[in-house]
């Protein structure tokens, strides 16, 4: 069975940090794409960050340069540091994994993204 789970989550205040932590059992974290998603109620789920088996990186434009995704295969887990926190990115963060390329998806539902395998969500809260 495949799970995703998170960790790492909570409340900051603005200009805070966080960092999250997603490990993967049931699979092999180097042979996929992995990343987190996010939604806010009332807002569109999007893709914040990604990270290819290869080492490659995407960011959306609002978190680049305050987020850094990176992986640690031997523990199968990817991270995601969140620095700078601003009350705009408070939502629940989601980890996901696709055994090809996961969705640069921006839609409604997190369920349409169509990634592999998803965590079960973590709530980011950051007081302005």
């Amino acid at each position: 069975e495949v799970q995703l789970v998170e960790s790492g989550g909570g409340s900051v205040q603005a200009g805070g940090s966080l960092r999250l932590s997603c490990t993967a059992s049931g699979f092999t974290s180097d042979d996929s794409d992995m990343g987190w998603y996010r939604q806010a109620p009332g807002s569109k789920c999007e893709l914040v960050a990604s990270i290819t088996n290869d080492g490659i990186t995407h960011y959306a434009d609002s978190v680049k340069g305050r987020f850094t995704i990176s992986q640690d295969n031997a523990k199968n887990t990817v991270y995601l540091q969140m620095n700078g926190l601003k009350a705009e990115d408070t939502a629940v963060y989601y980890c996901a994994a696709d055994s090809l390329v996961l969705p640069r998806y921006e839609g409604t539902s997190c369920d349409g993204a169509g990634a592999d395998y998803w965590g079960q969500g973590t709530q980011v809260t950051v007081s302005s």
